[in-house]
């Protein structure tokens, strides 16, 4: 039996060990991040944008992230909101610092 927010965990910490190669440039990363997973389904076309524009990085990224894509797709709909709750209150105690 897996606890409800075990999904959540997953997803955050495979987005902690690639999600700073991919959005390292990035003056707005929360931002990006909240692109990726504002609807109900995961922007595959602008993760593949964001990972173009880091080539070198591509191929430890790109697995990752499309895994992240298939992950936040087969969560339900308040997984989903909980997810963007927590990026954006993370945005806001980085906006803080």
């Amino acid at each position: 039996m897996t606890a409800p927010h075990d999904p959540l965990h997953r997803l955050a910490r495979a987005w902690r060990a690639h999600g700073p190669a991919l959005l390292a440039d990035e003056s707005s990363p929360h931002d990006e991040l909240l692109t990726l997973v504002w609807g109900p389904r995961f922007d595959r076309e602008h993760a593949l944008g964001l990972v173009a524009r880091r080539p070198q990085q591509a191929a430890h990224t790109l697995p990752a992230l499309l895994e992240a894509a298939d992950r936040f797709d087969a969560l339900h709909a308040p997984a989903q909101r909980r997810l963007r709750q927590m990026i954006l209150r993370h945005r806001a105690q980085a906006r803080r610092a």
